[in-house]
């Protein structure tokens, strides 16, 4: 099987798919990317601090799956094999690796998760030296090198340095720990709220993952009172029935506690779902609608609209645009959310998955900066959550996963796609229909949306139906 990026790194099944081999061989050449691009870019030696040692720096976090610590140890021994030193942070989230990255003048990390997926998955996340996802130049230049590589064609490693670069590739990397550097990708996150959370009654749902301890740590630190659920990972029940693709348990806890606010995060925390004070789900929708009147409030909604994806529910574009707040459209992932952000030049983005990014404070994803910036919001308007979230109506959405063994076949599919357009076309200006194979795992999205619920499962029925096509 030959890996590719998808909407979110590299993903696989752990130790046959993705095997310690091949993070061998993709730390490699991720390393060799890495020092090329960093060659190339004229800050980097000026903005790299004297006291960080002679070779270029690699920050790796990881999740708690059982695999976790061999596939790090496999890519940071392709790292150190080609001359990029390696600094461990050990279980953090996907965010405090990309914000680290900028915070250390690395030039690049990486994160070993597959983020919702179940335990037997594992992924491959990359960084460039801003802490944002890699290029789809550097995507396309990795997946053809790795090719290359399985392919039995021997690999060329020069003695001599990188053009524009005084880093040799015969030289190698040192690795090691450093637990400490989570201190202070906390300091940033507390450093963008502004009043205390002082009286909040929160619980959280960590999904026995990277959020299991500094979920917790950081919201307490804030000022808010804290309960956390699923946060005794044992290697293999991340995700099992609990955090952002499962918040019933939260919901019910949350009303039983009489809590103000329920925070569930998938299993490398950069995605965060919510749960109001009477128990109902407030999706990354609900929370972009909630954070961008409230940044429209204070006139600090850059170009006064927000970024969301094609998946995105149509309630939430008719919510905002009643208050003069515009939204744009991507394709679905966070990378997209923030390439968009950057060129509308907006401050505010994301899915309705529960990835939601502020430009200016994070260069991805941060399932626990969004939780403070929402339950500052929460403190801060003095209503409910409940209260907040219902300026907007969410329109009836049905959603399926299928099976998908030949995406090339289903590409093909002629009649299969005029069919879909042609549902697309019925659903009109007020549903929404997004079929897709998934950047994730090997199946097909089907999600339609309609003002009433049959409507939307009526769509649903004859997208299935048309599958006989494939």
């Amino acid at each position: 099987m030959r890996l590719r990026f998808g909407t979110d790194g590299i993903r696989g099944v752990a130790n046959t798919e993705l095997s310690a081999s091949l993070s061998l061989a993709v730390g490699e050449i991720v390393g060799r990317v890495l020092v090329e691009s960093s060659a190339k870019d004229p800050l980097f030696l000026l903005t790299k601090p004297a006291s960080a040692g002679i070779l270029p720096l690699v920050l790796i976090g990881e999740d708690t799956r059982r695999s976790s610590p061999m596939l790090r140890a496999a890519l940071s021994a392709g790292l150190a094999a080609n001359g990029v030193d390696v600094v461990s942070l050990g279980v953090v989230p996907t965010g405090a690796v990309a914000i680290l990255v900028r915070e250390m003048h690395a030039i690049g990390g990486a994160m070993v998760s597959a983020s919702h997926n179940p335990s037997r998955d594992n992924g491959l996340k990359f960084f460039g030296m801003s802490g944002q996802k890699l290029t789809d130049p550097q995507q396309a230049r990795i997946e053809a090198e790795l090719d290359k590589r399985l392919d039995g064609q021997p690999e060329t490693r020069p003695d001599t340095p990188v053009v524009g670069s005084r880093f040799r590739n015969s030289e190698i990397g040192m690795v090691s720990v450093d637990d400490g550097l989570v201190d202070k990708y906390l300091h940033a996150l507390l450093q963008s709220v502004e009043t205390p959370l002082s009286g909040l009654r929160v619980v959280i749902d960590a999904a026995n993952g990277s959020a299991f301890r500094l979920g917790a740590r950081v919201l307490r630190e804030a000022g808010a009172e804290v309960e956390t659920l699923f946060d005794v990972p044992d290697g293999g029940n991340i995700n099992a029935s609990c955090g952002a693709t499962a918040p019933h348990s939260l919901a019910r806890v949350v009303v039983d506690r009489g809590a103000d606010i329920g925070l569930a995060f998938d299993g490398d925390a950069d995605r965060l779902i919510a749960v109001d004070e009477q128990g109902a789900v407030v999706d990354g929708d609900g929370i972009l609608a909630v954070l961008a009147l409230a940044l429209h409030e204070k006139g600090t909604l850059g170009g006064d609209a927000i970024v969301a994806t094609v998946m995105s529910n149509v309630g939430l574009s008719l919510a905002l645009r009643s208050y003069g707040i515009g939204v744009r459209e991507c394709a679905v992932g966070d990378r997209n959310v923030l390439l968009s952000l950057e060129k509308e030049g907006l401050y505010l983005g994301g899915e309705q998955s529960g990835h939601v990014i502020f430009r200016h404070l994070a260069p991805t994803g941060c399932g626990l900066l969004t939780a403070l910036q929402l339950c500052q919001r929460v403190v801060m308007a003095g209503v409910p959550l409940s209260e907040l979230s219902g300026v907007m109506t969410k329109y009836p959405q049905i959603l399926r996963n299928v099976d998908l063994e030949d995406r090339a076949r289903c590409d093909e599919a002629k009649d299969f796609w005029r069919e879909v357009e042609s549902v697309r076309s019925d659903l009109g200006e007020v549903g929404r229909l997004v079929v897709r194979p998934s950047g994730t795992e090997p199946k097909l999205r089907i999600m339609a949306q309609a003002p009433t619920e049959e409507a939307a499962e009526a769509a649903v029925a004859r997208i299935e139906a048309a599958l006989a096509y494939l």
